[in-house]
């Protein structure tokens, strides 16, 4: 065992040294993820980080979007010792005030991407439903994620030019998410390959004026609910979160794809009046290409990349088929939400994070394998 800083705060959760999570599941991660967008269209901003203690590995990305420009930096390092340490490279976060303020940073370097962006909340972290998921006896997912919608403050410089971010355009969300998922290398699948290839997900943080709704979906191939949430959270934070019953998810393909083109998610309030919210995706980003999500083979969250840091750029243009091609996978879009009536409240408009995938078969929307 060796001793971090963070032995030094009364924080122990196991009779273990802090840098030592107290399982040893090497999908073991605990990660940053922040969107920073204005109340438009025009662009989208992307920002993880993340610690897998147990593969040793410490790495980081930021995805501007902007036209049709989708522009990576990336970075990967040995996680040594010091968790408190939470920089690869050119990126860091910098907690400011726990569950109310962080800062952001890429500094400038070769690939022409750098920012500088203070986040702050505005409403109350919210801690989302535990995700579990158990195939062929192994639980495969097993992790708690807080979120949270709010404001950004400070400047990006993408291509030799400057943006400077405002906390009345700039909106977004961020999360923190911890536990066990599927991460690094690829391990061989013994049984579970078994398993179909299967992922139906909605993720929609909604930002309002003076509230936010979170809500998640999540089912198998029948239609069967794996995950779900549904809460109004207020700005006030004398007010209590508002639960707002199951959530219904009835998005519209673009004909012969599975990219969503509108949507409508309802809610059932117990004790008040249902309502929905209609959902227009503003600008649609790939998560998954360049960033580290799983698709590259040679760069993957939690993979090993060598002694040394590594600091990559990756820059697609989707005016190009070849590059449009790569973008496949999980969807983060800027979404535009209209918020109908709904037990006494009145109709608002906001924005926010609508992510989504309809991989494989799911029955209740007639897609097949």
């Amino acid at each position: 065992m060796t001793l971090s800083p963070l032995d030094d705060y009364p924080v122990h959760q196991a009779a273990q040294v802090m840098r030592h999570p107290a399982t040893s599941d090497r999908n073991f991660y605990d990660r940053y993820y922040f969107n920073c967008h204005p109340c438009s269209g025009e662009a989208m901003l992307l920002i993880g980080m993340g610690q897998y203690p147990n593969l040793g590995v410490a790495d980081g990305f930021a995805l501007l979007r902007h036209g049709s420009m989708h522009q990576v930096v990336r970075a990967s390092r040995e996680l040594g010792a010091d968790r408190m340490d939470t920089s690869v490279g050119p990126l860091r976060v910098e907690v400011v005030e726990g569950l109310k303020k962080l800062r952001v940073v890429l500094e400038p370097n070769q690939f022409g991407l750098d920012f500088d962006l203070t986040w702050e909340g505005a409403v109350p972290a919210h801690l989302e439903p535990r995700h579990f998921i158990r195939w062929q006896e192994r639980a495969v997912f097993d992790s708690l994620r807080l979120s949270q919608t709010g404001t950004w403050r400070g400047h990006i410089t993408a291509g030799g030019y400057t943006t400077t971010i405002t906390p009345d355009v700039w909106w977004g969300s961020r999360d923190r998410s911890w536990g066990v998922r599927p991460v690094g290398e690829p391990e061989h699948p013994g049984i579970q390959a078994k398993n179909p290839a299967q992922f139906y997900w909605m993720y929609a943080p909604m930002q309002f004026r003076g509230f936010a709704i979170v809500a998640i979906v999540q089912e198998d191939a029948a239609g069967s609910r794996i995950l779900e949430g549904a809460v109004r959270v207020w700005a006030d934070p004398a007010r209590p979160p508002e639960p707002l019953g199951r959530p219904e998810y009835r998005p519209s393909f673009t004909p012969g794809t599975r990219d969503v083109e509108s949507a409508v998610v309802s809610f059932a309030p117990p004790g008040g009046r249902p309502f929905e919210v209609a959902v227009t995706p503003l600008l649609p980003v790939s998560l998954m290409a360049g960033t580290g999500y799983g698709l590259e083979p040679d760069w993957r969250h939690g993979m090993y990349q060598g002694p040394d840091l590594v600091v990559q750029g990756v820059t697609y243009d989707l005016s190009q088929p070849a590059d449009r091609a790569r973008m496949w996978g999980m969807v983060d879009a800027v979404a535009a939400f209209e918020c109908g009536a709904g037990d006494g409240h009145e109709p608002a408009v906001g924005y926010g994070l609508f992510e989504y995938w309809a991989l494989g078969e799911h029955k209740p929307t007639g897609l097949t394998p």
